[in-house]
């Protein structure tokens, strides 16, 4: 399999790397697939796609799309940043970002240390206190009307 991934529960943090071959839609499905069971999907990820060899169709980005809505519907999906440097990398994140119903943060960068600075930010501000006053909730009542 030419994808590898660690899933760290204590930093919520998944590392997800290209090793050597062409990535198809079943490496992906398959990687989707333990991250949901391993109950990661809201956890920060980092894709290192420095060995990326992408091997897909149309349809197979369309049947991710529709497996990715499927996760999105019940799951939480955390910020993803993809890192890499050949120039089919920007066409394929723009397609899977495209594709993917998902409103988490996901960047592309051309090295892992901006996308680990960056899933930090995105960290940082996930734990940051709200700003301003945290004003206490009204108790909702309702009247009813004699009859």
């Amino acid at each position: 399999m030419p994808l590898q991934w660690t899933i760290d529960h204590s930093k919520k943090f998944v590392h997800i790397v290209v090793l050597d071959g062409p990535l198809t839609l079943k490496d992906m499905e398959e990687h989707f697939d333990a991250i949901a069971v391993a109950d990661a999907m809201g956890y920060a990820k980092l894709f290192d796609a420095t060995r990326f060899q992408p091997v897909y169709s149309d349809d197979d980005v369309m049947m991710m799309g529709a497996r990715l809505s499927a996760y999105t519907a019940t799951l939480e999906s955390g910020p993803l940043a993809v890192f890499g440097t050949d120039p089919a990398l920007e066409f394929a994140f723009r397609r899977f970002t495209n594709v993917s119903p998902s409103q988490r943060p996901a960047a592309l960068f051309r090295t892992e240390a901006g996308a680990r600075a960056w899933l930090a930010e995105k960290a940082a501000a996930r734990m940051a206190p709200p700003q301003g006053p945290i004003l206490p909730k009204k108790p909702q009542t309702r009247l009813r009307k004699k009859q």
